[in-house]
């Protein structure tokens, strides 16, 4: 073992310490308004969004959820009163977004929009029928002016997902006002629950006070008026349950099927070559220890086996090094791996990227990119012998190819070598992140050491003398705020990943993505942009 090595269980601990903050993190998502509010919530005969989901998918069937921690660090609920995911419903995949009553009744506030805006834009990228379940007060009134503008964009994309001939499902459970009232008035199939919905432009005081006119919610906007006056509603149901049951109904009639089928996906795999309990001992926490990415790999994709000889096929394993790329198979799915060794791209690396991505473009082949980079080399040999078109030319393949891509962050991703790697500005479908990576422009140490010399640079130039106190006070302040702010959960809270999962747990939730991108047929890039040779 070599002085820059960590004990596996040492690892293992370390990991299993950040896991079980996460779980408390994501218990805080869980408890939405918190037990007051969820009692009071049932006492009402009402279920919870995520009892609500249960019942609405498959039995047995697993409920990816996006964004958990959407809103984290802010003003705001964690979760942002809303639940957005994947679930497998009469067979189908579909992306289901649940109002959470007992956070502000279900107010939206500018987290919901930006969860809900990637819960649809996940959908129309996968071509996922789209099932919300309804229960909201409307907009956040206190922060209006975040949301009246860019909230509309919502029923605009129901009625665009329409036009593509995608489904959309309204299960309204209880209010649905103002604004809101249009996802049930722009949604295909609509259902109502008796005596609980209420889906109306202005509620009895607002028409009060603009029109004179005496009314109440049922008459107003009651599910039996909708049922059999207005006609908003297709289907009443008695209870929730009813409710439920009638939108899986639905779902089986649509004659929906996945649009592009890949041989052997799903059938026949094998079982990773190697534990992947065993990821918490291979990967640490501490981001300047090295670790092999191919035993990430190992524990990920499918194991040797019929049909697949080897799990993972290296493509140029002597050129490039510390970029691992390569083929294999996850749950009998054909994909293409980018994963970062040792940390820093060269420009071999940039080169081997780029030839590997118009590889998998020519073939049609997913990629998934497995993040632990701090960026791009520096230095007079490296700028010489062309880094920057060199990076230019990784991030030029990456940016034009149309195959899917799904970026998981196992480690550091850090500067332009995020860009490189597929991170969220390049808009892979799919992005997860591990409770141990970081994401920032550079190094805490590294910004504020630019920030010291900058400062002592300035000071000679001006002849006055460098204050050594302050720049120590300042470069331990600015150490801790990029520390903070490259945490997972400021990122995953800002939005900037779909989820933090357990290491253990990426190959499931990697299955479920890729078999979400088979509803759309891929077709490879036959044109890049002009690389800079």
């Amino acid at each position: 073992m070599t002085d820059t090595q960590v004990e596996p269980q040492g690892n293992r601990e370390a990991m299993l310490e950040k896991l079980a903050d996460l779980d408390t993190q994501h218990a805080v998502a869980v408890a939405g308004g918190g037990e007051k509010y969820v009692a009071r919530h049932h006492e009402r005969g009402k279920l919870t969004p995520r009892e609500r989901i249960e019942l609405l998918v498959d039995p047995g069937s697993a409920f990816l959820e996006l964004s958990p921690l959407a809103g984290w660090g802010s003003d705001f609920t964690v979760g942002a009163s809303v639940v957005t995911g994947i679930g497998v419903v009469e067979g189908m995949e579909c992306m289901i977004t649940a109002n959470d009553p007992t956070v502000k009744g279900g107010a939206s506030n500018p987290w919901t929009l930006k969860k809900t805006f990637r819960a649809a834009q996940i959908a129309e990228e996968n071509r996922l029928p789209m099932i919300s379940l309804v229960e909201s007060a409307g907009a956040d009134l206190p922060t209006q002016k975040e949301i009246f503008i860019p909230g509309g964009k919502i029923f605009r994309e129901l009625t665009r997902a329409s036009a593509r001939r995608v489904p959309t499902i309204a299960l309204v459970f209880g209010n649905s006002t103002a604004g809101g009232a249009y996802v049930p008035g722009m949604s295909d199939y609509v259902v109502m629950v008796k005596e609980q919905a209420k889906v109306f432009l202005a509620g009895p005081p607002l028409v009060k006070m603009a029109t004179g006119e005496e009314s109440d919610d049922e008459t107003l906007g009651g599910a039996e008026m909708h049922a059999r006056t207005s006609g908003l509603a297709d289907y009443l149901a008695e209870d929730e349950h009813d409710a439920l049951r009638l939108g899986r109904r639905i779902v089986a009639r649509l004659n929906w099927s996945k649009a592009s089928t890949v041989a052997g996906n799903g059938v026949g795999y094998a079982e990773p070559d190697e534990d992947p309990e065993g990821l918490l001992d291979i990967v640490p926490t501490d981001l300047k220890e090295p670790f092999d990415p191919r035993e990430v790999i190992a524990r990920i994709v499918d194991g040797a086996g019929p049909g697949n000889a080897v799990a993972f096929d290296e493509f140029k394993p002597l050129y490039g090094a510390s970029l691992v790329t390569g083929w294999a198979r996850l749950h009998g799915r054909e994909i293409g791996i980018l994963a970062n060794a040792q940390g820093v791209l060269f420009s071999e690396e940039a080169q081997k990227a780029t030839q590997f991505i118009q590889l998998a473009n020519a073939k049609n082949t997913p990629l998934l990119f497995l993040h632990n980079t701090t960026g791009y080399m520096v230095g007079k040999e490296y700028e010489q012998g062309g880094i920057i078109k060199h990076g230019a030319m990784m991030i030029n393949a990456v940016s034009n190819s149309t195959v899917p891509h799904i970026s998981v962050l196992i480690g550091a991703s850090y500067g332009a070598g995020n860009y490189g790697m597929n991170g969220r500005a390049y808009d892979p479908r799919f992005l997860f992140t591990w409770p141990n990576a970081k994401s920032a422009v550079m190094g805490p140490a590294q910004l504020a050491g630019v920030l010291s010399i900058v400062s002592r640079a300035a000071a000679e130039s001006k002849g006055k003398p460098f204050d050594e106190e302050a720049d120590k006070g300042m470069r331990e302040f600015v150490e801790a705020m990029v520390e903070e702010q490259s945490l997972p959960y400021v990122l995953s809270g800002m939005l900037y990943d779909d989820g933090v999962i357990d290491p253990r747990d990426t190959r499931t939730v990697l299955g479920i993505a890729f078999s979400v991108i088979d509803n759309q047929p891929i077709e490879g890039a036959t044109s890049f942009g002009v690389f800079r040779m």
